[in-house]
């Protein structure tokens, strides 16, 4: 199973280039616009059945093998930059108003019915 690839032209299409181009400057976009990479869809439904997150750690088991990763060591693993992940997924969303969350959550998921961000 590949991973969810950004598709450039479509970024473009819908006025997101800014996000391509902080993807790029961060060093993300190769990652993101690999189609090279993958994994095995049993192993990630696995992984996501069992995943716990605390306090910023991430932890599965998969095949019997425990699994824990930070966003450093997460970065590492995919040789992308770590520094400033917080920002992506620190829970208060409030610099953004609702209706342009539910708005950029639409054009990036490419789900214009989507009632939620």
């Amino acid at each position: 199973m590949r991973g969810k690839i950004v598709k450039v032209g479509y970024f473009k299409e819908q006025g997101l280039e800014v996000f391509l181009e902080k993807l790029r400057s961060q060093g993300w976009l190769e990652l993101f616009t690999n189609n090279e990479l993958g994994c095995s869809q049993p192993d990630l439904a696995e992984f996501y059945a069992r995943v716990t997150v605390t306090e910023g750690t991430v932890t599965s088991v998969v095949n019997w093998v425990q699994i824990e990763f930070d966003a450093q060591t997460l970065g590492e693993i995919l040789g992308v930059p770590s520094v400033g992940f917080n920002l992506y997924v620190r829970e208060d969303k409030s610099l953004l108003s609702k209706a342009r969350l539910l708005d950029l959550a639409q054009r990036l998921s490419q789900q214009p019915g989507l009632k939620h961000p």
